[in-house]
């Protein structure tokens, strides 16, 4: 019994996805601009890349989604539109973070960056003050 149990858990962990680092904390006023940031660890060219920005507590999830380097806005959550942004000239680097402007209590959240493809994500908190 104890050997199915293992070989269930190994299985399991197996297709789970990876955190690229530990997650941190970001503290914005209301109003501010703030950058939740999300850096490839090596520097990998993420231009062609998906990269998908949401809060598991939104419906629709999507804070914003990067579709080969491109604004996808579809399944975006309409509190951010307009407001959400990541930097073109950056993802050759690696850099996929999200800029979030004239932040709102209601930003206040886990914000999870998560790259399909690579089966990676990386979690931020945002704490905003008034």
């Amino acid at each position: 019994m104890a050997v199915i149990v293992l070989l269930l858990l190994m299985c399991a962990r197996k297709g789970q996805s990876q955190e690229m680092d530990s997650s941190q904390s970001v503290t914005a006023m209301v109003g501010e601009d703030v950058v939740l940031p999300c850096v490839l660890e090596p520097p990998k060219d993420a231009s062609q890349m998906t990269v998908e920005w949401g809060r598991a507590d939104l419906k629709p999830r999507f804070v914003f989604v990067s579709l080969n380097g491109q604004k996808y806005l579809a399944d975006q959550n309409e509190a951010f539109k307009g407001r959400s942004s990541m930097f073109p000239d950056k993802l050759k680097n690696g850099d996929i973070s999200l800029k979030l402007s004239d932040v709102r209590h209601s930003d206040n959240g886990r914000y999870r960056c998560y790259l399909p493809k690579e089966k990676k994500e990386y979690f931020v908190e945002l704490v905003v003050g008034k």
